[in-house]
């Protein structure tokens, strides 16, 4: 397991995590893993390496099976157990299913955006008749919305968002508690260059501000500067863990993928890969990572 920032709590601990499908299958087998605050991380794989389903272990969508001798398979922030509430201070989530649920229009009604960001105080879907909203809760709506860049968007209903504004929007939902850890779930998904590039930006932002960002996407192009620590995942295994420039090379992607995958600086602190007729020929050693990896 890769080791860093050891001064640090941690914020996520899987040990010997798996999980099983109604049909037996494992969609994460025997996952191992820590992640400090602080420590900024992209969790990346191909579909079906297991990335949605550690997302719904995160969100208690998923239950892992419990060890024999019943130590903790996963905990935040040292704990195995907590009140939804008091956990929200400390992780929000965004998940894929989260943005289809509010996008689809299953929210209620016609949602105005300050809505959907207060109800994350209710963890509801929307706000309802018996919910009591104080003025104090839309004030760190609008604030939570600031921080995304989409004052703008607080009347406007959702169904009239374009899909990047829903995402600012659901992220200042998991922001209004001020939490501090955000993980977010495929984030780009469906947007454009330029609101891709502007979202991005604005989440390094928050990564600077001090919140700790954990990555799970299968783009390493969404892979911010700030985010120094790779976890690689495959058919539901920790494939390689470690920190992003020696896990982000040409010969590890293509392991990954099974295929032909060339690796290349983008802009400034930011990779890109593209699949290859073949590999490139290797011309110098490997990193200490891949050559453990290899072993």
């Amino acid at each position: 397991m890769y080791q860093e920032m050891s001064d640090k709590p941690v914020l996520l601990r899987l040990q010997d995590v798996t999980v099983l499908k109604q049909n037996k299958k494992r969609v994460l087998d025997s996952v191992s893993v820590a992640i400090r605050e602080g420590e900024h991380t992209a969790i990346l794989g191909p579909n079906g390496s297991g990335k949605s389903s550690l997302i719904k272990l995160i969100t208690r969508e998923h239950y892992p099976m419990v060890h024999p001798d019943g130590s903790p398979t996963m905990q935040i922030y040292g704990r195995e157990r907590w009140n939804v509430f008091e956990l929200r201070t400390l992780l929000g989530i965004v998940s894929t299913d989260l943005q289809q649920m509010f996008a689809s229009g299953l929210a209620h009604g016609r949602t105005q955006g300050l809505d959907v960001v207060v109800s994350g105080f209710f963890a509801s879907a929307g706000l309802f008749p018996h919910q009591e909203v104080s003025e104090a809760m839309r004030q760190q709506g609008r604030e939570a919305l600031a921080m995304m860049e989409v004052e703008h968007l607080a009347n406007k209903s959702v169904e009239e968002m374009s899909t990047g504004e829903v995402r600012r929007v659901l992220i200042a939902r998991a922001l209004v508690y001020k939490p501090r850890a955000l993980v977010l779930d495929e984030p780009t998904t469906g947007l454009d260059l330029l609101a891709m590039h502007r979202f991005l930006e604005t989440l390094r932002t928050i990564a600077q501000g001090g919140k700790t960002i954990i990555l799970v996407t299968h783009h390493i192009e969404e892979i911010i500067p700030e985010i120094e620590r790779v976890i690689l995942l495959k058919d539901g295994r920790v494939f390689l863990d470690g920190p992003k420039h020696d896990v982000l090379t040409t010969h590890n992607l293509s392991a990954l993928y099974e295929a032909p995958i060339r690796i290349q600086a983008g802009a400034p602190g930011y990779y890109t890969a593209t699949a290859s007729e073949r590999l490139p020929e290797v011309t110098e050693e490997p990193s200490p990572t891949e050559a453990l990896h290899k072993r």
